[in-house]
């Protein structure tokens, strides 16, 4: 029986309606590069399963010029067509129902290549020194129904037969290799094979000019990158990874590579930093490049690791693809995750683990806010998943995994993993698929256990007391804003007690638990130095614990005073392990930041790390002193000189041992750090920092090739450059931005663009903001300046996003660009009136995908504001901080 429906009834839905299913998709679109539009042709084989006069398909921003379907029983043209921009959706009425059974269905449309950086779009390359258009495609989330119509939802897969007409002196590609070629005049037809089950979202086109290398794996897949004209050499290290890692994942999941070939792409323009497409993962340009001469260590660094991310999507969302956007963590997480295990074997010797936890530490930072979201989010809206391309279901959905991995051991979650991509290749998941295999091969209870922590928005702090010798422990949910809500994880907890010999594991599975740990105590003294073993009453006071071990678990812990002492003392004896180092560092700025510890107990905390050299702390550590002074300049003004002293201070002892100049086969993670301690000492206004720098980067401008400012170094110069631009001064300015106009090494260019809003003056910054509304800057690299607006010109920055919001979304459109204006500029401020005043002037210019980012950029001001009248009631803290700032 038919049921019967009106076109009302489609609108507003999250999902579509499931009585037409596709199964194969003829797409031919045809780019015209002079009138920047395209037209096109889809012809979609169609499953109907129950009688209907309607066919709703997704398609935005698209003229639709004739449609018909065609089954057994004749063809069909409808008599309306309904094109709903608001809920994305084409909705065909036709006057006779349409039978169950099989058909085709064939739309012929048009659309513009737009500027947006999303559906199918248009940028620029430079052929000769004459400017002209290309083409590119950008669909996930929700654009591919911006290129053509379709039923654009993850799990409606089906195969892709793509032709191309494109001008004769460009190369084609898409996600399948090369079938056929045609010539017709100044144009050729290029025919595509057709491709296995596939998500619209994984579609992809690229029409440009390229050179080509390629490599073929030990199992027959050739792999190409496609990079700008004359700069091929410049692919080889992403080749080389590409290459292995499909080797590498190919052997972990025993699962091969479905497809025969696997290619890069480098785009001029891209708002991501790249994205797997099946077969056809298409990059920005200065994430695949690398300059033998001209990138620094952590440029290479970057390559690997994307490259091993977005190959690991062939697998993890390719081949098995999330049910639902709800699930996207299934692609995300994991390809983290497992591209830091990629890395690890390619690069043993980079310590990359440690790294991982900087990846860790943000996403406890996002998941302590109360408008965080479960790792699982209810998506209501198509264009709002943008927005959970976040530290949720990337950084914390990679921490719980590697805590998970920890607990069940490798060997058994390695061949969970191949049973899941196994029985599930092809077709579509959810994360309750993956916890039931994981409970089928481990015997372990995984749904319960992981529910909370992936349905549940935040995470646990364990408040940890000794008692003789009981620890107790009590969990809570960690929130910045101090405010106390129920939670409650199965949170697996490691401890060891004076030494990493002395090691226990248990499940903490309610809100307070009790451990003994009379037996570790009791043999304490074999693991400890000789003046520990003197006296037992002093091994009693030197008693350290740490929970939490290596910091495997996605938790924060809050010790009681004596046990924290203890630990400061273990750490400044240097008997931690560095992740374990970094742990407390990064727990201790939390709780100071939560207003549950003072910031005199963080200051001496950090006091502590004054001579570390290992690249992770000392990362981290500057970030505290970044967030510190922050906060400073509106709690306590007049102490802001002697802090910046202080934090010098801790910084010099790692700055004179690693110097300015690179050391030829040095430690991968010096070459890292050299440029990230002088850069801090530059923002912190070290006058010998800055004045060597200034000089330096003068031997630059007339020495491109200067060994005396190293490519890891470079951004310290530009920094001191901006941050000595104030007032009608503009010089140092001006040679900056010649230098950037001139340079035509990307990652040169990005480093630069980083630093240009670094001024101390907010005009200075306000210059720099307004380059982001010409055609200076490339759209895609507003990321950049916006990351890094200084200290002081944070007032500015917002009082300029709220007075060009109108011009912004004209030039960046509703889409992934857009929310870093949000993320970047709206948290610069500290006060709640400037919170009030910005919920107020977004209170009517609310869209959806702006909303999360908004609600949380809101949330960080008031944690902020919170924060500061905590310190503010700090009487001591100057008194504290002039004796900090004179210890050497």
């Amino acid at each position: 029986m038919e049921k019967k429906h009106n076109i009302d009834e489609f609108k507003g839905q999250t999902r579509l309606p499931n009585f037409a299913i596709p199964k194969k998709y003829e797409l031919h679109l045809t780019p015209n590069f002079s009138s920047c539009k395209f037209s096109g042709t889809v012809k979609i084989n169609l499953s109907i399963n129950e009688k209907t006069k309607f066919l709703v398909l997704n398609s935005l921003e698209l003229a639709i010029q004739t449609t018909s379907f065609t089954n057994s029983y004749g063809k069909y043209t409808p008599c309306d067509v309904v094109q709903d921009d608001e809920d994305d959706i084409l909705v065909l009425v036709f006057d006779e129902s349409l039978c169950v059974g099989e058909g085709f269905l064939v739309i012929e449309f048009s659309g513009v290549l737009n500027e947006h950086l999303r559906g199918f779009y248009r940028c620029t390359y430079v052929d000769g020194e004459v400017k002209k258009n290309m083409a590119a495609t950008q669909f996930e989330a929700v654009d591919a129904r911006r290129c053509f119509p379709c039923y654009d939802e993850p799990a409606l897969k089906a195969t892709f037969k793509v032709t191309l007409s494109v001008p004769l002196e460009l190369t084609a590609l898409s996600n399948m290799r090369v079938e056929n070629e045609k010539l017709d005049g100044e144009l050729k037809t290029v025919y595509f094979e057709e491709s296995p089950l596939m998500s619209t979202y994984l579609v992809a086109v690229v029409v440009g000019l390229f050179d080509h290398i390629e490599d073929t794996t030990t199992t027959g897949v050739v792999v190409g990158v496609y990079c700008p004209v004359g700069k091929s050499d410049q692919g080889k290290l992403a080749l080389d990874i590409a290459v292995k890692s499909l080797e590498i994942y190919t052997k972990y999941f025993s699962v091969p590579y479905p497809l025969p070939k696997l290619d890069l792409v480098a785009v001029p323009e891209f708002s991501a930093g790249a994205m797997e497409n099946y077969g056809l993962i298409v990059y920005r340009e200065s994430d695949l490049l690398y300059h033998d001469l001209h990138s620094p260590p952590s440029k290479k660094q970057r390559i690997t690791i994307v490259a091993a991310h977005e190959v690991a999507h062939q697998w993890f969302g390719n081949l098995v693809t999330m049910e639902w956007w709800t699930h996207l963590w299934l692609n995300e997480g994991f390809a983290t995750w497992i591209s830091f295990m990629v890395t690890n074997i390619l690069y043993p010797e980079w310590n990359i683990w440690s790294q991982f936890l900087l990846e860790t530490s943000n996403g406890l930072q996002m998941d302590a806010l109360e408008k965080s979201h479960p790792i699982e989010v209810e998506i209501h809206h198509a264009r709002s998943v943008i927005e959970i391309f976040d530290a949720i279901s990337y950084e914390k959905g990679s921490a719980v995994i590697r805590m998970l991995q920890g607990y069940l051991g490798e060997v058994t979650f390695q061949k969970s993993l191949s049973t899941y991509i196994t029985r599930y290749q092809a077709k579509n998941a959810r994360t309750e698929d993956l916890w039931n295999v994981l409970s089928e091969v481990s015997g372990e209870p995984v749904n319960l256990m992981m529910n909370a922590w992936t349905k549940s928005t935040g995470y646990p702090v364990i408040h940890v007391q000794l008692t003789d010798n009981i620890l107790e422990f009590k969990q809570s949910r960690f929130l910045l804003s101090g405010v106390q809500v129920d939670g409650q994880w199965i949170v697996p907890i490691t401890l060891c007690v004076g030494s990493y010999e002395r090691q226990k594991k248990f499940l903490l599975e309610s809100r307070d638990g009790r451990v003994d740990i009379s037996e570790l105590v009791h043999y304490i003294g074999d693991d400890v130095n000789s003046n520990e073993k003197k006296h037992e009453e002093d091994s009693k006071e030197n008693l350290w614990i740490k929970v939490n071990v290596d910091q495997s678990g996605f938790y924060r812990v809050n010790y009681e005073d004596k046990l924290a002492i203890r630990l400061r003392k273990a750490l400044q004896n240097n008997y931690l392990l560095p992740t374990d180092k970094f742990g407390i560092l990064d727990d201790g700025n939390a709780l100071c930041q939560a207003c549950e510890q003072s910031l005199s107990s963080l200051l001496m905390l950090v006091d502590a790390y004054r001579k570390e050299l290992d690249y992770v702390i000392v990362s981290r550590l500057i970030e505290v002193c970044y967030d510190v002074l922050n906060i400073a300049i509106d709690a306590i003004p007049g102490s802001v000189n002697e802090l910046k002293q202080y934090f010098i201070n801790l910084l010099m002892y790692s700055a004179e041992r690693l110097g300015w100049d690179s050391i030829s086969g040095e430690d991968h993670s010096n070459s890292l750090l050299r440029g990230e301690v002088i850069k801090a000492l530059a923002t912190f206004d070290h006058d010998k920092t800055q004045q060597e720098a200034l000089r330096r980067f003068q031997i630059l401008l007339n020495d491109r090739n200067t060994s005396l400012l190293s490519a890891n170094t470079r951004k310290a110069a530009y920094v001191a450059v901006m941050r000595s631009t104030a007032g009608e001064s503009r010089t140092a300015f001006k040679s900056l931005w010649s230098f950037y106009k001139s340079n035509d090494v990307l990652q040169e260019r990005d480093d630069i663009l980083r630093c240009i809003a670094s001024s101390t003056d907010p005009n200075v910054v306000l210059e720099a903001l307004n380059l982001l509304l010409s055609d200076e800057i490339p759209d895609q690299d507003i990321i950049y300046v916006l990351g890094g607006i200084s200290l002081e010109g944070s007032g500015i920055a917002v009082r300029w996003l709220k007075d060009n919001w109108e011009r912004i979304l004209v030039k960046y459109g509703a889409g992934l660009l857009l929310t870093n204006f949000i993320s970047q500029i709206v948290p610069l401020v500290n006060s709640n009136e400037e919170a009030d005043e910005i919920e107020a002037f977004f209170g009517s210019r609310m869209n959806p995908s702006i909303s999360l980012n908004l609600n949380l950029s809101i949330e960080k001001i008031r944690i902020k504001a919170r924060w500061i009248e905590s310190v503010k009631q700090d009487h001591s803290l100057p008194d504290l901080i002039k004796q900090l700032s004179l210890r050497k």
